[in-house]
């Protein structure tokens, strides 16, 4: 399956209009200390969220094949939460909270199950990318 985006500048100073090949749309936009008019979340934050997103949902998706059951997930996300990273590294923390019945063993099992989910995948393998400047 093929995942697309594009992103279209706007006539507000940084804010950007996302949309994707389904139709859905959706922004991104800078804090207004960098010029923007913080009316939607920067890129890193959407960086984030996606990793959050896909988590939470490969867990509840594990939970309902497997009949476990799972009542809340909740992820936190940061980057770099605790100091400059050197060059070219960097530290995403993610804290994951699970609320349901679940034993021991399945606990252990949904913490493993939330680090294939595909973001996390991607975020983790070497990614390249291939630039073209069309005018």
């Amino acid at each position: 399956m093929t995942h697309t985006a594009q992103a279209l500048s706007t006539s507000t100073p940084y804010r950007v209009s996302l949309t994707d090949s389904s139709g859905h749309t959706w922004y991104a936009d800078e804090p207004a200390d960098k010029g923007g008019q913080d009316t939607a979340p920067n890129p890193i934050q959407l960086l984030l969220s996606a990793l959050g997103a896909c988590t939470t949902i490969t867990l509840e998706m594990y939970a309902n094949h497997k009949g476990i059951k799972l009542d809340h997930v909740q992820v936190d996300l940061a980057l770099n939460p605790n100091a400059e990273p050197e060059a070219g590294q960097n530290n995403i923390e993610r804290k994951i909270t699970l609320k349901g019945e679940f034993t021991e063993e399945q606990h252990k099992r949904l913490l493993k199950v939330a680090e294939s989910c595909p973001v996390h995948k991607l975020l983790t393998s070497n990614i390249s990318i291939q630039t073209e400047l069309s005018i």
